[in-house]
């Protein structure tokens, strides 16, 4: 845990902040331990922030800060990049500085749709090799031609190299957007070192109890792996919210660095990871929704999945230990082992590594009011995390693996069997807890099914990218001091 203390002279005149005036950012009030703005406790990995008298006097009581000179530019943005408070833009880009660029092959349907959603704002589609030469009609829209199928990289690359517009919007043809996602969206952007910004990804179907409806397009209305959340979040490797999908995005030109032709998969990944590296900010904002058509049929869902799962590869060749399946510490690496063991000295062990991981902790915090019940708090999240990522690990990246040892230990087949219902489930209670504005979309029992499914068919696809590339990092997990 980072513990960083904020006062005006870090930044003596705040030049390289950057946030114009009348620029706001909103303190996440969960980081306030006890509501006391003093001490924040949060973000992505978890630090903490003392602000001291200055930074308190430019902070209301709610934890609103408004950017006017220097010292509170300053402030702001630290507590940006902590991911201890989010932006509340006044003002941004109109959609008369933005071109939606469409990628898209053999989906007539889609374009007509996507057209009718966005009439009024500059469109470039591009067809993509269709067997059909695609048509697309409007006084703002240009249509781009390839031959031969280049792939979506390719596409969104060439929509983009037309566009004359400050801003490229990139959208695929099976999605709507709602009205009004653009101006949520272009309000980011008056942060000049925000790149990118997205918005949630939803079910074209939204409401799962309307009509009859499959168990695999209940699940993906509900749990896409399109759908980021229901949770503001900066978008970083390593968080949780480590990229977002191409289907729905907006770009600020020249931070455009393009997405690389030579993946069919994973482009946006490696797009965000790129933007991420050389300095830009990328924001999810879930405010901002557009509906995705989901695959309604359980053997298309996997087969996408598996499909997915073959990009691992590609990434870990690109960016390295950002691709890994597990991130964890040593010391906590072993507590989640010795938890595992469902062993009586696996279970002491854990109670030592962690009760001296929480005491060193203890004494980092300092002052913080209540400073031993926070250590023990964050300790046990932390433990609890790091055995969720080794059981999502074992379920998803490893399965093949711990089907071979299930096969031959019968501890160890009652271990795999008790991590893939108790992940499942706390999983689904997670994702319930996390988004109270709808109803479940499916059950805890159908999700744990479709989940595993979800995941073997995800774990095929990596292991069928590894044996291609013959390329481990995608399995590899890092240990970090």
């Amino acid at each position: 845990m980072t513990i960083t203390e904020w006062v005006a002279q870090t930044v003596p005149d705040g030049s390289d902040a950057g946030l114009p005036d009348g620029f706001q950012v909103q303190i996440d009030m969960r980081c306030a331990r006890r509501g006391d703005l003093r001490y924040l406790v949060g973000g992505s990995p978890t630090r903490m922030l003392r602000l001291g008298d200055t930074a308190l006097g430019m902070t209301s009581a709610d934890g609103r800060i408004e950017v006017c000179d220097a010292a509170t530019r300053s402030l702001s943005r630290t507590l940006l990049e902590a991911g201890i408070a989010h932006p509340r833009p006044m003002a941004g880009p109109t959609p008369d500085d933005v071109t939606i660029v469409i990628p898209v092959r053999d989906n007539q349907f889609g374009v007509d749709r996507l057209l009718a959603a966005v009439a009024g704002t500059r469109v470039i589609v591009v067809d993509d090799g269709s067997a059909v030469p695609l048509t697309a009609q409007g006084a703002l829209v240009e249509l781009i031609r390839f031959e031969h199928n280049r792939g979506p990289a390719a596409a969104r690359n060439a929509g983009a190299a037309a566009a004359t517009t400050d801003f490229v919007a990139f959208l695929d043809s099976d999605v709507v957007p709602e009205p009004d996602w653009l101006v949520m969206l272009l309000a980011h952007f008056s942060d000049p070192l925000v790149a990118l910004a997205a918005p949630r990804i939803v079910g074209l179907s939204a409401h799962p109890h309307e009509g009859r409806q499959s168990m695999a397009e209940r699940y993906e209305n509900g749990y896409s792996s399109l759908d980021m959340g229901p949770a503001e979040a900066a978008v970083a490797p390593g968080t949780s919210v480590p990229y977002v999908p191409s289907a729905a995005m907006i770009l600020r030109r020249k931070s455009f660095c393009g997405f690389d032709e030579d993946l069919r998969v994973a482009e946006d990944v490696d797009l965000c990871w790129r933007l991420h590296e050389t300095g830009w900010r990328v924001r999810y904002d879930p405010v901002a929704r557009v509906a995705h058509d989901h695959r309604t049929n359980m053997r298309e869902v996997l087969s996408r999945r598996r499909y997915y799962g073959t990009g691992a590869a590609f990434l870990a060749q690109r960016h390295g230990t950002r691709a890994a399946p597990m991130v964890m510490t040593a010391s906590m690496g072993v507590a989640v082992a010795a938890l595992l063991s469902r062993t009586t000295f696996g279970l002491v062990l854990a109670f030592l590594v962690l009760g001296r991981t929480a005491y060193r902790l203890r004494s980092r915090l300092g002052d913080l009011p209540d400073a031993p019940v926070a250590a023990a708090q964050m300790t046990g999240r932390a433990a609890g995390y790091g055995l969720l990522q080794a059981a999502g690990a074992i379920c998803r990246h490893y399965w093949p693996v711990a089907v071979l040892l299930a096969l031959v230990s019968r501890r160890f087949r009652c271990l795999v069997i008790e991590v893939a219902i108790a992940e499942g489930l706390i999983e689904w209670v997670r994702a319930v807890l996390a988004d109270t504005t709808r109803e479940p979309a499916i059950g805890p029992f159908a999700y744990l099914l479709c989940r595993r499914l979800d995941d073997l068919a995800y774990g095929a696809g990596l292991w069928e990218g590894v044996v291609r590339e013959r390329d481990l990092g995608a399995l590899r997990p890092v240990v970090t001091r």
